[in-house]
């Protein structure tokens, strides 16, 4: 199947099939606040923004959707910049901006391909709902920290939420596929450990990958970040996993990352 239109070698850098399809859907769009309006994880999230970035400055939201969290800082007086490939998810980011005179602006990017971006131009950085997650290939997920890294001024903080690898143990259907993955994916050209493929609301193949925390760090180091504080999040993802020293890494739905 061509992905909307386009043939798959002329995808924009990191962008597998299912997630250009994702971006390119206007029902994904169109039903995202109405469909995630009782996602704990997002008031966990904001909570966490409004406890570190503590004085109103420009941020910048790497995959930001529907702007919810950009909306949220932008009524406490921050300037906001909204980056996705989705079109109609940057509509909705302007009009609501417009209904309630914020300053946020939108920008069409791929994350991957960032150099339009100013170095030092922004006092915060986020990437949340393992945005991340969704760029294929290491590669190309070292190439949009690196364009983060070079577009937050000295000082500047990074928020980012990924999911957990090995989260998949505690769940019936994420161990089969935890072990049919860890069996096929040395013998699959272009698959890494961790990348998913799934349906997803009409998409078909869509894609994100998962990470494991080790995996996690050693990426953010090599883009030149310091961790300042990890957030191992429980199940539900509305809450930090009680007790992390035991098993913490394997029993985390994920993470929220705060690094400078």
């Amino acid at each position: 199947m061509q992905p909307a239109g386009r043939p798959e070698w002329q995808l924009p850098d990191g962008v597998p099939p299912g997630v250009w399809h994702y971006t390119m859907a206007e029902h994904i769009a169109e039903q995202y606040d109405e469909y995630f309006a009782k996602n704990r994880l997002f008031e966990f999230d904001e909570q966490v923004l409004a406890r570190h970035f503590t004085r109103p400055g420009l941020v910048v939201d790497l995959g930001c959707g529907t702007g919810r969290a950009l909306v949220a800082l932008a009524r406490r007086g921050f300037r906001g910049l909204g980056v996705d490939l989705s079109p109609a998810m940057l509509r909705i980011v302007a009009e609501k901006a417009r209904a309630e005179n914020l300053p946020i602006s939108v920008l069409r990017a791929n994350l991957v391909q960032l150099d339009c971006l100013a170095g030092g131009s922004f006092d915060y950085a986020v990437s949340l709902f393992s945005t991340l997650g969704m760029i294929r290939g290491r590669g190309h997920r070292r190439q949009a920290l690196g364009h983060v890294r070079r577009a937050l001024k000295p000082g500047g903080l990074f928020v980012l939420h990924v999911h957990n690898f090995w989260f998949n143990l505690f769940d019936p259907v994420g161990r089969r596929w935890l072990l049919g993955h860890l069996l096929s994916v040395p013998f699959r050209r272009g698959e890494q450990r961790g990348d998913k493929f799934f349906h997803y609301r009409g998409i078909p193949e869509m894609f994100l990958h998962t990470f494991t925390l080790g995996e996690l760090r050693g990426e953010l180091a090599a883009a030149g970040f310091r961790i300042k504080e990890l957030i191992p999040l429980a199940m539900g993802r509305q809450r930090p996993l009680s007790c992390p020293w035991l098993f913490g890494r394997f029993r985390a739905n994920g993470w929220i990352m705060v690094c400078e």
